[in-house]
């Protein structure tokens, strides 16, 4: 078992956000697109300007105002929106690594586009040869066909009708089945083999053993990707973090 895991801390992912500045179908001056995770816990650290986050639970709706220094996380299952009142930047941090780019996201779009991993793909796909408009006008298409269930699914619980956000959260979960196997996979190679790491190193300081002291690196690493279309705004990406 090896006492070191060279993976960012925590295996989680990081990259930096820039929040769509699109007006939105309800009349804010941009926002990104609702969307929830199955398996993984994302955190903002705001780093600039000003906005909110919208989250949608079984609890209920609620609405967290983001500024500068403003740290919100939330668990599975939250759907969330983020507002972008003026010039909103996150440093996005995401639990399991690697699980999120394998498709640990669901948009809450309509009921016909659930139906299938297919049908979903093509749904939310944006064209990687099309030029900048055209991806633009992609990402912008489906988070405003997003936002419209969003809002339903919203309104349905203020109602107290429980049934319609029901019903998404097991069409989201149907749909990332066929991926659960590879899902299992990274999380071993991931967040479960820097737990054991550290379990190993924790192990051998009791014993009074710092070898794997002797063995210690640094990586350094820039975005290997800037401004790609994501559910919520412009991205840079780490592939390293």
């Amino acid at each position: 078992m090896s006492d070191t895991y060279e993976g960012f801390p925590g295996a989680v992912a990081v990259s930096r956000l820039s929040v769509y500045d699109w007006p939105t179908v309800d009349g804010h001056p941009g926002g990104g697109t609702p969307h929830l995770h199955l398996a993984c816990t994302e955190g903002y650290v705001v780093t600039s300007g000003r906005g909110s986050v919208q989250t949608l639970t079984t609890s209920g709706y609620r609405e967290d105002p983001l500024a500068a220094g403003s740290v919100v996380w939330f668990t599975p299952g939250t759907i969330h929106r983020l507002v972008n009142e003026d010039a909103l930047r996150i440093t996005v941090v995401m639990q399991n690594g690697g699980l999120p780019e394998a498709g640990d996201a669901v948009l809450t779009l309509p009921p016909g586009l659930l139906t299938d991993p297919a049908t979903y793909a093509e749904a939310v796909r944006i064209p990687a040869g099309g030029t900048e408009e055209e991806r633009a006008e992609a990402a912008r298409r489906r988070r405003d066909l997003a936002t419209h269930r969003f809002l339903a699914l919203r309104e349905a619980g203020a109602q107290g009708d429980p049934a319609p956000l029901a019903a998404f959260q097991r069409a989201a979960a149907a749909l990332v089945r066929p991926q659960l196997d590879a899902w299992q996979e990274r999380l071993r190679n991931g967040a479960e083999a820097a737990t054991r790491a550290s379990g190993t190193q924790l192990a051998a300081l009791r014993e009074g053993n710092a070898e794997h002291l002797s063995r210690a690196r640094v990586t350094a690493s820039g975005p290997t990707a800037r401004g790609r279309f994501g559910m919520c705004g412009r991205l840079d990406v780490y592939t390293d973090a």
